[in-house]
């Protein structure tokens, strides 16, 4: 018998607490999507790449619906929501992408690069 498959609702933010609200069948993928910069322009534009909150759900119609409920909400029940279960808006997905001591770092290769 085949697994269900999952859905995700999610919310990134970045450090002056910008809020994106998403869903995807792949969080995993999707945030690193979003950190690289190629998932969405609005992200992109303002580096909203730091997941605080995700919710999962096996039906894609129940996703949806949650997505919709929450990106309806005003921005302080959307904060509400975050604290209460990540108070100190940590990035949930920070083990996900640990860089490799060896990997170059791509930010400070292009800053002297642009020097």
């Amino acid at each position: 018998m085949r697994e269900p498959k999952i859905y995700f609702v999610y919310i990134l933010s970045n450090r002056s607490k910008t809020l994106y609200t998403g869903i995807t069948g792949n969080l995993i993928q999707r945030v690193r999507r979003h950190k690289l910069g190629i998932a969405s322009r609005f992200t992109t534009k303002y580096k909203v790449v730091r997941l605080v909150y995700f919710e999962r759900f096996e039906d894609v119609h129940k996703a949806i619906e949650r997505e919709k409920e929450i990106k309806g909400r005003l921005r302080i029940k959307k904060i509400a929501l975050i604290v209460s279960v990540n108070p100190a808006w940590r990035d949930l997905s920070l083990e996900w992408f640990e860089r490799h001591p060896f990997q170059p770092d791509a930010d400070a290769i292009q800053r002297r690069l642009s020097s």
